[in-house]
């Protein structure tokens, strides 16, 4: 099975199984066409040394100077070169792997005027798994991520360093070997590309690295918008709260939509429980605390958000953000700013304050679980408290992630350093937003497993009342790894397992199979 690339129809549930089954890619028939005939149109302005920016002139402040015909190819390696000066810790494996597909959709589009040898050579990259290394820092989301593609360029010329990785996300992935691009590609039967005028511009001015970020990003966080439903639902079994917060009349009455699935959701999840059936009648609480109460209002504004960036992310993933723009069939073309990194900026702040609030309330579920003041649960959830501290520290764990976030969920989008000699006086610091979310979801992840593993625990002292259908299912894939708490013991290891059971969707695989949930 191959994944046809053409442009224009590229979706997130695509890019996840093209990492996840590792699909190989090939561009359609309608793509090489339109490839090729933008290509051709430059070579006709070459020959008639026409004045266009990047193809015949300097980058950037150097826009007015004009090349010659025998240095226009010097030029677009020396671009590359110039251009390469990432610094940091490198970017993981499978980002870079999404960054190399988004890029061949972007210039499959045939506006940017690559050759088709040139895309091709990208595509052999992928489909071999050659993954060029890439410092993570030095973009600012102005001219698109010019200093990580021009790394991953730097590949394509046989100057920069690879790894070959089968599985992008084995954690052996990131300790693979760095090896010469040159001597991989030869050991491919592969040869590195001399790159002809506008190629080296059309490889790397562009968003790739920050919505390859955002993609990964979306695809994960619609996973975990259902997780934190299913923990929510967990800790509302161990706290024994109410479900009349998540009755439809209520919510018919304030029409979110995230607002009425995640209600939907929560009565879903705790159907026919044995727990909630227990207190129905003579509990002298009224209502719960928000952390229980709003869960359709808090879950469901992120939610919303989730679904929002999502919509903007799929947009970019199919546009064409280099410059200058080639349009065949008018023979013109446009100097422009499609790789301004803005829209995807705004979006990965925005994600990552809606990321940050799902950890900030299940943070507060978890301390509820382990405060006995507020549970009427054993204290920190141990029956042999003093002698065992039980989960106490889990909850201060949760606390510094949290934490972390709320200093991570500032902005970078509302940052502007003019660069370029003040040419490029307006950048989005995009890549910057996207790598930050990146970090908030990770965080968010481990809240949310450590409440899952939490309310778990709580649900011991309940015995033998029995959970939902949907919070028993998620009960019982729990406990098939991490066994209930008895006396203290490593609890890294148990925390280790429970975020491993999120990040791999064990937990939502085996509740999707008793209820369906948004």
């Amino acid at each position: 099975m191959k994944l046809k690339l053409d442009g224009k129809s590229l979706t997130l549930e695509q890019i996840d199984s093209f990492l996840k089954s590792n699909l190989k890619v090939e561009l359609t028939k309608e793509a090489k066409s339109k490839v090729k005939k933008a290509r051709d149109l430059v070579e006709k302005w070459i020959k008639d040394d026409k004045v266009i920016y990047g193809v015949t002139t300097g980058f950037g402040e150097f826009a007015n100077v004009k090349i010659s015909k025998s240095d226009i190819e010097q030029l677009q390696e020396n671009l590359i070169v110039s251009h390469s000066t990432g610094v940091g810790d490198n970017l993981p494996p499978f980002i870079v792997k999404i960054m190399m597909l988004l890029r061949v959709n972007a210039l499959a589009r045939g506006n940017s005027g690559i050759r088709l040898e040139t895309l091709e050579l990208l595509i052999e990259m992928i489909n071999n798994n050659i993954i060029p290394v890439i410092p993570s820092q030095g973009s600012v989301g102005s001219s698109g991520d010019l200093a990580p593609l021009s790394h991953l360029v730097l590949a394509l010329i046989g100057k920069g360093k690879v790894q070959v990785i089968n599985d992008v996300h084995s954690p052996k992935a990131y300790l693979s070997k760095e090896l010469s691009s040159k001597n991989v590609l030869k050991k491919f039967g592969l040869t590195p590309i001399r790159l002809k005028a506008k190629e080296g511009l059309a490889l790397i001015n562009g968003t790739q690295m920050m919505t390859a970020f955002a993609s990964y990003i979306c695809i994960k966080a619609k996973s975990l918008i259902k997780q934190v439903d299913i923990s929510a639902a967990l800790s509302h079994e161990a706290l024994r709260a109410t479900d009349k917060a998540y009755d439809v009349r209520l919510h018919e009455l304030r029409p979110y939509k995230g607002q009425i699935e995640t209600a939907e959701n929560m009565l879903v999840l705790l159907n026919q429980s044995e727990i909630r059936n227990s207190h129905l009648e003579n509990d002298p609480r009224v209502q719960d605390s928000y952390s229980l109460r709003c869960i359709p209002q808090i879950h469901g504004a992120s939610r919303d958000t989730i679904d929002y960036v999502c919509s903007k992310v799929e947009i970019e993933i199919n546009s064409v953000n280099d410059n200058p723009l080639i349009f065949p069939n008018e023979g013109d073309h446009l100097e422009g700013g499609n790789f301004h990194g803005q829209p995807i900026a705004l979006v990965m702040d925005f994600m990552g304050i809606a990321l940050s609030e799902l950890a900030n309330v299940s943070e507060r579920r978890i301390e509820r679980l382990v405060n006995g003041s507020l549970s009427s649960l054993p204290r920190f959830l141990t029956e042999h408290g003093g002698l065992n501290s039980g989960l106490m520290i889990a909850q201060y764990t949760a606390a510094a992630l949290v934490s972390e976030n709320k200093v991570l969920a500032h902005p970078a989008s509302v940052d502007s350093i003019p660069t370029s000699a003040n040419q490029e006086d307006h950048n989005s610091m995009g890549s910057i937003a996207a790598r930050k979310c990146f970090n908030i979801l990770k965080n968010v992840q481990k809240v949310i497993a450590i409440e899952m593993l939490t309310a778990s625990q709580g649900i011991e002292f309940l015995k033998p009342l029995k959970c939902g259908l949907g919070t028993n299912a998620a009960y019982k894939e729990i406990r098939k790894y991490i066994k209930p708490l008895k006396k203290d013991r490593l609890l890294h290891d148990d925390i280790a397992k429970a975020i491993e059971l999120l990040e791999k969707d064990i937990v939502l695989n085996a509740v999707e199979k008793e209820v369906k949930l948004y």
